[in-house]
């Protein structure tokens, strides 16, 4: 019942006529993925800041820094397509998120403490594509 409720106020179906809830309905689904989408990212960004601790030079800093953020910097080309094609958005966190699920599991062995970092990185992101797909199907309609 509570998860109808969630899915009819997010689509913005439902028994209320009010024009003014819809519109509110609207601007969250519209700035919600958005703004969560920029938080992500910078929180992505953060983990690139150990570099600074390696007492690399200047250009390895710098080159440190740059491989770190790719993930953000890929992340930010798909918000920047998404804030106007939201399907690309939806379908770009999504494949984020599997990404990071594969290399987690691949790149060390799967231990069940990383559910924790999983949980974190990629549930965030279907959490973001997820929106940016309620947001695409609600202008189709």
């Amino acid at each position: 019942m509570v998860l109808k409720n969630l899915v009819e106020m997010l689509v913005g179906i439902g028994s209320e006529n009010d024009m003014g809830d819809k519109k509110k309905v609207g601007k969250f689904v519209y700035w919600f993925p958005r703004i969560m989408s920029i938080l992500f990212i910078l929180f992505l960004a953060l983990f690139s800041l150990d570099v600074f601790s390696e007492g690399l030079g200047f250009w390895g800093t710098l080159l440190g820094l740059l491989i770190h953020n790719i993930p953000s910097f890929v992340l930010l080309i798909i918000l920047l397509i998404s804030w106007k094609y939201e399907i690309v958005g939806g379908i770009g966190y999504i494949l984020a998120g599997l990404v990071y699920i594969v290399l987690v599991i691949f790149s060390r062995g799967f231990e069940w403490f990383m559910f924790v970092w999983v949980l974190q990185i990629s549930g965030i992101a279907f959490l973001i594509g997820i929106l940016f797909l309620v947001g695409w199907y609600k202008k189709r309609k």
